[in-house]
């Protein structure tokens, strides 16, 4: 029997990974972010990673006045709320683990002292009513399709379109017999995205919407639960977008979990996306999402926030001192360049540290 050796040529062993995955491509939005415009943010934790490259580089934001919040019908109250100016009052809280919360904020709102809990959620809400007036665009994070109702504000009849509003924002870590859990249907969904689209143009007619869907694995409710509830989120906002002008949506999720598609990207939950995949998708958003003439001062501020990151180990030496010097010069010129930007803080640094 004879036996054949194969012998490749150096060049087969250099294997081009683009080959090898299936590369998401994502054309660019007919209207983009700039830097003189205002973004307001609203949805869950990937909400947080959003916010903080977009106020990295400069643009104007505000994010989650009621904290993270994960189901759509929480998001759409919450938003509205802002619109009509709610205040809170003693009756809206209640008191649990020593601490007084809101079924409707997250729990970085609650307090041991009722009245510093109430002012703060409604300092919130008036910072919110303010910004979303004059805001040019808000991004929606939608995490999960799953509620949970509050069974005392239930009877045995009560469905979602006849309950008085027993859906919480946040469990607050309230013992689960106390809720029901229930998955949305596309229409629910799609119903209170409807109405909050009505209330938004009401009240700020030039505001744009990006929609997302949150690649944070929602893994409690289990795997299979996980994907019927993102495949409800998909489907309901789909139909927004494609039924509204000024709606769009940035496939966040997609990029994730079919783009890069690796357990690589996680955390080591296995639930949350890396740094490098919340960079990678930064990145996308940058060239789908922003305008091209905000490429050239968002690489100058990357440059700038590199070396406000700086720990030198001797900082009365000369060289620092130089260090100093040569940037304060580049943080002016950005200043005089771009007027409408706000670089105090930076020029604060390079002139006392």
């Amino acid at each position: 029997m004879r036996c054949w050796r194969v012998f490749a040529s150096p060049t087969q062993f250099f294997i081009n990974m683009a080959d090898y995955r299936l590369a998401l491509q994502i054309p660019p939005f007919d209207q983009k972010i700039n830097l003189r415009q205002q973004v307001f943010l609203s949805g869950s934790c990937f909400t947080e990673h959003m916010t903080a490259q977009l106020a990295e580089h400069k643009f104007t934001t505000l994010e989650n006045p009621n904290g993270i919040l994960f189901n759509p019908v929480s998001i759409a109250e919450s938003i509205v709320s802002y619109i009509e100016r709610k205040q809170y009052h003693d009756e809206d809280l209640f008191y649990y683990n020593e601490l007084w919360n809101s079924w409707d904020h997250h729990s970085r709102f609650s307090h041991p002292d009722k009245q510093t809990a109430l002012q703060q959620i409604n300092a919130s809400q008036q910072s919110a009513n303010t910004f979303l007036k004059q805001a040019d665009w808000m991004i929606i994070t939608l995490g999960s399709a799953f509620v949970y109702e509050r069974t005392d504000q239930l009877t045995p009849t009560d469905d979602f379109k006849n309950s008085k509003n027993p859906i919480v924002a946040n469990c607050h870590k309230v013992p689960v017999d106390k809720f029901r859990k229930k998955l949305l249907t596309t229409e629910d969904v799609f119903t209170a995205l409807d109405n909050l689209r009505y209330r938004l143009m009401l009240f700020n007619p030039k505001i744009k919407l990006i929609y997302t869907i949150s690649p944070v694995r929602h893994a409690r409710d289990g795997l299979i639960d996980n994907n019927r509830s993102k495949a409800t989120l998909i489907h309901a906002v789909h139909h927004v977008v494609e039924k509204f002008d000024n709606h769009y949506y940035f496939p966040a999720y997609e990029l994730v979990i079919d783009d890069l598609r690796d357990y690589r990207f996680y955390a080591e939950d296995m639930i949350h996306p890396n740094y490098l995949a919340t960079g990678y998708v930064w990145e996308k958003f940058v060239a789908a999402c922003v305008d091209p003439s905000c490429y050239a001062p968002m690489k100058a501020i990357e440059k700038i926030n590199i070396a406000l990151k700086h720990r030198p180990f001797h900082p009365s030496s000369a060289a620092h001192q130089k260090f100093l010097s040569t940037h304060f010069s580049k943080v002016q010129a950005l200043q005089e360049q771009y007027p409408y930007l706000n670089f105090s803080n930076e020029l604060k640094y390079f002139c006392n540290s």
